[in-house]
C-alpha cells in the first residue's frame, strides 16, 4: 500500500514527538529510587549491595540462601552458625518460627533485622513493639547509638523515616540492650531516656539478636558520613569463625526479572518511547486503519474427519483379524488416559498406584484390581479372541464411565 501524504505527516509528527520525549527524559535528572528493596544486588539507597560486599570481607564463610528458611533447614539439618534476615517486614508463620527457634536453641545465632516482626516470634519471646513517632521532629531525624562500651558509641543520625520501631517491653533479666533510638535531634550521647531498638536474647544454647532498624544495613546508611562504624558494631555480634547464612528469600525487592519488557518499563526514556509508540499506533488504527479495512472473506471450517479416520483404522485391524494388536492399542490408550486425567505415572503398577487410581477415578479398589489383572492376563497371551477383545474393551469403558471428574473421553 502506497503511503498517502496524510499518513506521512502523521508518521513524521509521531517520530518528532517520540524523539523529543526521549531527549527530554535523557537530559532530565534521574529521580532517586527510595524503594525499600533490601536485595543484595540492588545499588539503590535501600538495597544491601554494600553490606553484602563488606560481610564477605568480614567472615571467610558466607553463604547466600534463596529458599524458604523452613525448607533450607530441612535440607541442611547439620548446619551451624548465624542465620541473618534483613528486610522491612519478616512475617514468619508459626511453623517456620518454631523451626528457626529450635535451630537457634542448639547453639546457633538467629539475627533478625526488620521494622515489622512476626507476631508469633514476638509472642514466643514475650516482646512488644511500639512506634517512635516524629510529632516534634519535623525533619524526620532520629538519633541512634550502640550501648556497648567495648564498641563505638558515637551518635549517628538517620533522616529517611517518618517513624521508627522500638521494643516496648522486654525481659530485663535475660535481655541485653545493644542499641537505642530517639527522635530528639539534640539528644546527648548517653541517650538515657531513649527507646530500645536492638536487643540480644539468650535462647537455649544459642542466642537471638533482634534489630528494629534494618536500614543500618542499607547502602544509604552505610555510605553516609561515619555511619559505617555503627553497622560494623552490629556485624561484630556475628561469629565470623562460623558460617554466616544470608537470607535472600524474604526480600521486598525482586531478585529476578519476570517480564521481557523489564528494561523498557524500568527505564523512563525507553518507557515513554514505548508508550508513545503505542499511542501512535492507536491513533493510526483509529483514523486510517478503520477506513482502509478490507473485507474479510468467510472461510468455512474444515470438516472433522477424526471419527471417520478412527473407524477406517479400526476396520483395517478387524479385517486383518489381529485382535491382540487392537487390545494392545486399547490398553495403551487407557494408560495415556490415566496419565492425563489423574496425573499418575504408569511406569510402576503396584498396590499404591492402584489404590490412588481407584480413589481418583471413583471406582472401587476391587474393580480396579480386577481390571488390571485382566489387562495383565491379556498382555501375557500371544493371541486373543474377538470375545476377549470386546470384554476388555467394555471393562475399560465401564471403568472410565465412573470417573465423575473427567475432562476428556
Amino acid at each position: 500500500m502506497t503511503l498517502t501524504k496524510r499518513i506521512k505527516t502523521y508518521l513524521i509528527l509521531t517520530v518528532i514527538i517520540l524523539l523529543s520525549i526521549i531527549a527530554y527524559e535523557y537530559v532530565k535528572p534521574k529521580e532517586i529510587n527510595w524503594y525499600p528493596s533490601y536485595a543484595k544486588h540492588h545499588k539503590m539507597p535501600f538495597g544491601t549491595y554494600v553490606f553484602n560486599e563488606q560481610i564477605q570481607k568480614f567472615a571467610p564463610d558466607v553463604k547466600n540462601t534463596f529458599t524458604p528458611p523452613y525448607k533450607y533447614l530441612e535440607q541442611n539439618p547439620d548446619m551451624t552458625g548465624t542465620y541473618v534476615f534483613i528486610n522491612d517486614a519478616l512475617e514468619f508463620d508459626s511453623t517456620e518460627t518454631e523451626k528457626l527457634l529450635e535451630w537457634a536453641s542448639k547453639g546457633n545465632t538467629l539475627f533478625i533485622a526488620a521494622e515489622n516482626f512476626s507476631r508469633t516470634l514476638l509472642d514466643t519471646l514475650n516482646l512488644e513493639t511500639a512506634v517512635v513517632s516524629n510529632i516534634n521532629n519535623l525533619k524526620n531525624v532520629y538519633s541512634l547509638q550502640i550501648k556497648n562500651k567495648h564498641l563505638s558509641q558515637n551518635l549517628v543520625h538517620f533522616n529517611k523515616a517518618s517513624h521508627m520501631t522500638a521494643f516496648k517491653t522486654i525481659d530485663t533479666l535475660n535481655t541485653s540492650v545493644i542499641g537505642v533510638v530517639d527522635n530528639k535531634t539534640n539528644t546527648v550521647s548517653t541517650l538515657k531516656e531513649a527507646h530500645i531498638n536492638i536487643i540480644k536474647y539468650p535462647f537455649g544454647k544459642g542466642q537471638i539478636i533482634l534489630s528494629a532498624f534494618p536500614q543500618a544495613f542499607t547502602n544509604y546508611f552505610i555510605l553516609k558520613e561515619q555511619n559505617s562504624r555503627y553497622t560494623a558494631s552490629l556485624i561484630s555480634y556475628l561469629n565470623k569463625n562460623k558460617t554466616i547464612f544470608l537470607d535472600n528469600h524474604y526480600k521486598t525487592g525482586k531478585t529476578f526479572y519476570t517480564s521481557p519488557l523489564y528494561v523498557f518499563l524500568n527505564n523512563k526514556p525507553l518507557k515513554w518511547a514505548y508508550y508513545t509508540m503505542l499511542i501512535g499506533v492507536l491513533i493510526y488504527v483509529l483514523f486510517e486503519g478503520k477506513r482502509k479495512q478490507r473485507a474479510i472473506p468467510v472461510i468455512p471450517p474444515l470438516k472433522n474427519q477424526t471419527i471417520a479416520f478412527t473407524q477406517t483404522v479400526a476396520n483395517m485391524y478387524l479385517n486383518k483379524g489381529d485382535h491382540k494388536l487392537l487390545a494392545n492399542q486399547k490398553i495403551k490408550h487407557f494408560m495415556d488416559y490415566i496419565r492425563l486425567q489423574f496425573n499418575l505415572p504408569t511406569t510402576t503398577i503396584d498396590h499404591t498406584f492402584l489404590k490412588h487410581l481407584a480413589s481418583r477415578s471413583n471406582n472401587t479398589l476391587e474393580d480396579t484390581l480386577a481390571l488390571f489383572k485382566a489387562i495383565e492376563t491379556l498382555q501375557d497371551k500371544q493371541h486373543i479372541t474377538q470375545t476377549e477383545l470386546e470384554t476388555i474393551s467394555k471393562r475399560i469403558d465401564s471403568f472410565k464411565h465412573k470417573n465423575t471428574w473427567k475432562t476428556t473421553t
